[in-house]
């Protein structure tokens, strides 16, 4: 009886051995046909889902077809959009530009900000940005300074004390990206306002906020702490990562400030490189006066002293010696912490001078015939030598200066506005004269 039910058991097994070794063969073609597939053409519905959102790429031309962007276009338009609205800022009125900033950068950490409409996440794409932004915001603001404040767990951090230095504040920055809680904008505003209301009267007072909630978890009234912020003349701005919040657009338009809502990571990286240079200033809210500042010097190598910035000990090679205290400080520009004196180096006065002072907008040339081009100022670039004509014999899209009328490609209009802040054909002609 045992034996028969191991035959029958045997006859039972047989079966099921057949069936997993033919589950073991389909599992091994389909290995093999991934492995293919990894050499082959994609289909149309399959490119759909593996470049996402490929359509964006496309742009119809004035045959109606559909042609790829051209991305080096688009960038010179977006610049071109941001250098016009700044010009025509600057023109409205007789204003003064805030050259010493103090700016706190506030980053949402809150459990909104891990959420993946942003490719990886909103956290992600907030921290690559906003280290592209502080390292723009020295370039362009020179004798300013800069700080950070996370908002988590319905609390506000900050992360970095104020200071001229872009890579302590990356660094700072890129070590603490953890999402979770709520988010209170008041406790933020509250812990800023604490801070900036010891800045000096000539230094202009902003924060900028890069929010990813649709909501604030505050402990008390807002409302109240809005108003202290007016007060205290800072100038709050919110760049939203999803949808318009009343409380913000409200925060903004009673400081002074900016509320814009990101739509995608290009237009986001846009936003923010808006705030970069320095605003303009009503003159009412300006206070003009003088500010002693100090000119420091490198140590002499042989020199050994404690830097009243880390409490390290450092050679004089490595920092600058405070002209009034004899102080080793290691980066500028700062503020003395023994003296108080306010320490920068000629090279910073002289980039922050052509905000004062900067280049005119060059007018776009459009598309022309070579004999027409050659006639109104030349087939080439004025700046870089290189040449305007396509294979279609027709000019490609570029500028001109409308005070020296020499022509310049897209790639030097950028360079001469947001690097070299002067016209190469104005000064030769300046020089020669």
């Amino acid at each position: 009886m045992y034996g028969g039910g191991g035959g029958g058991g045997g006859g039972f097994n047989a079966p099921s051995t057949a069936s997993g070794r033919r589950r073991n063969q389909e599992d091994e073609d389909e290995e093999e046909e991934e492995e293919a597939g990894e050499g082959r053409v994609l289909e149309a519905w399959e490119r759909a889902y593996a470049d996402d959102r490929s359509w964006e790429a496309l742009q119809e031309d004035e045959s109606g077809l559909l042609r790829p962007i051209d991305t080096k276009a688009l960038v010179h338009s977006q610049y071109r959009r941001r250098l016009l609205l700044r010009s025509s800022a600057s023109a409205a009125a007789r204003i003064q530009k805030g050259l010493i900033r103090y700016l706190y950068i506030v980053i949402d950490l809150s459990r909104a900000a891990s959420e993946m409409d942003y490719r990886p996440s909103r956290m992600a794409v907030v921290a690559k940005y906003a280290e592209v932004f502080i390292r723009e915001f020295f370039d362009q603001n020179p004798l300013s300074h800069v700080g950070i404040v996370t908002i988590k767990d319905g609390i506000s951090n900050r992360l970095t004390e104020i200071g001229g230095s872009p890579e302590s504040q990356i660094k700072a920055l890129m070590g603490k990206l953890e999402c979770s809680g709520d988010s209170s904008l008041q406790n933020a505003l509250e812990l800023i306002h604490g801070y900036l209301d010891q800045v000096p009267s000539y230094g202009h007072k902003e924060v900028l906020i890069l929010y990813s909630a649709l909501n604030t978890c505050d402990p008390g009234d807002i409302m109240e702490t809005i108003g202290k912020c007016k007060k205290s003349k800072i100038r709050c701005s919110v760049i939203g990562l999803a949808a318009e919040i009343f409380i913000c657009k409200y925060l903004c338009e009673e400081t002074g400030g900016s509320y814009t809502v990101a739509l995608d990571e290009s237009h986001l990286k846009e936003l923010l490189l808006e705030h970069a240079p320095p605003p303009p200033a009503i003159a009412e809210y300006a206070a003009a006066n003088l500010i002693k500042m100090g000119f420091p010097q490198r140590g002499a190598e042989d020199l050994i002293s404690i830097c009243s910035c880390h409490k390290k000990i450092k050679s004089g090679a490595e920092g600058y010696i405070c002209p009034r205290c004899k102080v080793n400080v290691c980066e500028l520009p700062t503020e003395c912490r023994t003296c108080g004196l306010t320490l920068v180096s000629s090279p910073h006065l002289a980039r922050s001078y052509h905000h004062l002072f900067p280049v005119q907008p060059f007018d776009e040339v459009s598309s022309m015939h070579p004999n027409k081009l050659g006639q109104k100022g030349g087939q080439k670039c004025y700046s870089c030598q290189q040449s305007f004509i396509n294979p279609d014999s027709h000019s490609s899209l570029h500028v001109r200066c409308p005070k020296c009328n020499q022509h310049f490609c897209l790639d030097c209009d950028i360079y001469i506005h947001e690097s070299l802040h002067n016209c190469p054909g104005c000064e030769s002609q300046r020089s020669s004269s």
